[in-house]
């Protein structure tokens, strides 16, 4: 183990490493992103059929192809040619292909890049900020998660149970194991708080409109975010999120002329925030209080 593991402290390896993986798991978030809302509108639609079908009958079966996230092959939305291995290499293939299907020539998105880069970038500046070691691997994987979360509700105003509560269960595992970033009982009561508090605001805002301000999957992902920084980093994240999402709400409404009761998606701006205050939150609160008191 001694002739191995100083390589592992050494940048020169560890963050090109870092990088490479990192822009590997972006090319899988994006699969992620892309399949996970397509396979749970698949589950609803069966659950739907079976619930309709008559009493003792059996749901139809859909005539649909088998659709996970290993299978198909991904192919091009536009033509449904498969991607050749070679044009699936994360951001090169992209750029060297111009944004564009080698087939029909169909406009590829820019998510695939950025969530490449930005998997590369999260698994970097995590590694930087805890050095090799236990923690940092759980932060980069807390960091990948909460990206293919935020890009889901981006997309779709989804916030997927299949990420947020596995996010959750893991962050409680990792503080009653001694690796995670703030003790079993903070991590307890965290998850219950930012459960709870999303969920009075929830039912508040709805009695006193008589509309719904924002979704389940907002309590549970702040329920994950509690689990991970302890109830102690909750106010940063409501404060950041908020902040974030107050100012692109209402940039988005003035510039775009976007109708006020278009929903805004309130998932990604949770997901910085809990990510911040992750990595930041201990030093940000310091200075608030240094700066506040002196």
């Amino acid at each position: 183990m001694a002739t191995v593991t100083p390589w592992l402290n050494d940048p020169a390896y560890v963050f090109p490493l870092a990088t490479v993986i990192g822009l590997i798991i972006g090319s899988f978030l994006n699969v992620v992103i892309t399949r996970l809302p397509v396979m749970l509108e698949r589950q609803w639609r069966m659950e739907c059929a079976e619930l309709a079908a008559p009493d003792g009958g059996s749901a139809p079966v859909p005539d649909d192809e088998p659709f996970s996230i290993v299978r198909p092959r991904s192919r091009c939305p536009a033509c449904g040619k498969p991607i050749r291995a070679l044009d699936n290499v994360p951001v090169l293939s992209w750029l060297l292909l111009r944004g564009r299907c080698r087939n029909c020539r169909a406009t590829i998105s820019a998510q695939y890049p950025i969530v490449e880069l930005a998997s590369a970038l999260l698994a970097v500046v995590t590694l930087w900020h805890y050095g090799p070691g236990w923690q940092a691997l759980l932060a980069i994987v807390f960091g990948w998660v909460l990206l293919a979360a935020a890009v889901i509700d981006l997309r779709t105003t989804l916030l997927p149970d299949d990420l947020t509560l596995p996010l959750l269960w893991l962050g409680l595992l990792a503080a009653v194991g001694g690796a995670g970033f703030t003790t079993p009982a903070g991590a307890i009561v965290g998850a219950a708080a930012g459960y709870l508090v999303l969920w009075g605001l929830f039912h508040a805002f709805r009695l006193a409109t008589g509309k719904e301000g924002m979704g389940y999957g907002d309590f549970k992902l702040l329920a994950a975010l509690g689990a991970w920084t302890g109830w102690q980093g909750l106010p940063l994240i409501i404060l950041l999120s908020s902040a974030v999402g107050a100012v692109v709400g209402i940039t988005i409404i003035t510039v775009r002329g976007q109708d006020r009761s278009v929903p805004i998606p309130f998932g990604p701006y949770l997901a910085a925030g809990g990510w911040i205050a992750l990595l930041w939150g201990d030093v940000i609160t310091h200075a608030y209080l240094a700066w506040s008191l002196g």
